[in-house]
């Protein structure tokens, strides 16, 4: 009873205190440094619309060059932004989920939340989106931590706080379901790979069992992760370089 009245005191979703750098402030300094890097190279246009050219030489993820081998991109467009209003919004989603979960887990693995999760939402939106799509963002990342926030509180489900986050969460999943309808530009591709592999990263990184056990787990899930988000980009990248339109996709989106 003492351990589940603790547990509720700390409850899950708990924020770090704001002094001193956190990974979460890191994270959220780059993403800025990134959207003042696009200003910069396509100018104030960049605060409401940046064009897919300066996207695409800054790192955007675009399928026909990732098939051509740039794979890179599948990381770096997290950090790129269509806009003012887009960096606003998935900032302020990161300081909010990113800081519950790097409490949460800690530095490392919120970590590796974030990474391997970011990576699954861009191999997802590559595998199944449009081949003349160009894609940025940080939202794949998000709905990853996101997802892992789902599966932190319901492990704890028994206990009021994490009852509460859930419901709250749910609420969250419906709003942005209707805004993928609504919104032709959102990448749900990307929030649903996000969403499951965070809610199974969330596992993974808590494991279950005895210690060693836990740490067996943490290492298989995330190795699990990682090896299907390959293997999307590997079907992908197959699917893709078989197209007629290949080479001249490959040439007009490097112009």
């Amino acid at each position: 009873m003492q351990l589940a009245r603790r547990e509720f005191r700390r409850g899950p979703g708990r924020r770090l205190r704001s002094a001193g750098i956190t990974t979460t402030k890191v994270l959220l300094a780059a993403i800025l440094a990134g959207f003042l890097l696009e200003i910069v190279a396509g100018g104030p246009n960049a605060l409401q619309d940046p064009s897919g050219r300066t996207l695409i030489r800054l790192g955007a993820l675009q399928p026909f060059l990732i098939a051509h081998g740039q794979y890179w991109r599948l990381l770096t467009a997290i950090f790129l932004h269509a806009g003012l209003l887009h960096i606003a919004f998935n900032a302020y989603a990161l300081w909010i989920f990113g800081t519950a979960m790097e409490d949460a887990l800690g530095r490392s693995r919120f970590l590796l939340v974030l990474f391997v999760t970011g990576f699954l939402a861009s191999a997802t939106s590559y595998a199944f989106g449009p081949v003349e799509a160009v894609g940025v963002g940080a939202s794949g990342a998000i709905f990853g931590v996101f997802g892992a926030f789902i599966a932190y509180n319901y492990r704890r489900r028994h206990l009021a706080l994490a009852a509460a986050n859930l419901r709250w969460a749910m609420m969250m999943i419906l709003l942005n379901a209707v805004l993928a309808i609504g919104f032709a530009g959102i990448d749900w591709r990307a929030h649903v790979g996000g969403l499951a592999s965070g809610f199974a990263a969330g596992y993974a990184a808590e494991g279950f069992g005895p210690p060693r056990q836990r740490a067996l787990v943490r290492v298989a899930g995330f190795a699990a992760l990682v090896a299907i988000g390959v293997l999307l980009v590997v079907w992908r990248t197959g699917q893709v370089q078989a197209l007629p339109e290949f080479e001249r996709g490959v040439a007009f989106f490097s112009s």
